[in-house]
């Protein structure tokens, strides 16, 4: 139980609420620090490049998997994600790829890489 010494005689008094909040924000960030940490585990290793080299990465197979979304902020973000020898690689751009008509291309809402 948190607890401080009043001023004035040395009495104790309840919870002080600087301290409980504290406190509370320090568990809230190490639970979303751990949350991230399982997100990276559940999902891989992502490995994010720039977008010619995604481009090359879907030139090596047949009909390549691509998610995508667009983010719009400040100005709007293109969001791509391939799979390729275990490995999931992301790359944004601020235009859209031009993607070769074998990618199957799944539209997300949105896409989130931990950390």
């Amino acid at each position: 139980m948190l607890e401080r010494i009043d001023n004035v005689g040395g009495v104790k008094n309840s919870r002080s609420p600087i301290m409980a909040n504290g406190a509370a924000a320090g568990a809230a960030a190490a639970a979303a620090g751990e949350e991230i940490a399982q997100a990276i585990k559940a999902s891989g290793a992502i490995v994010s490049v720039e977008s010619n080299e995604f481009m090359t990465i879907l030139g090596r197979g047949d009909f390549p998997l691509v998610v995508c979304s667009e983010s719009k902020f400040l100005s709007t973000k293109y969001h791509y994600l391939t799979s390729y020898k275990g490995l999931i690689f992301y790359t944004k751009s601020s235009t859209p790829l031009m993607l070769r008509p074998s990618v199957e291309l799944i539209q997300a809402k949105k896409i989130w890489i931990p950390g």
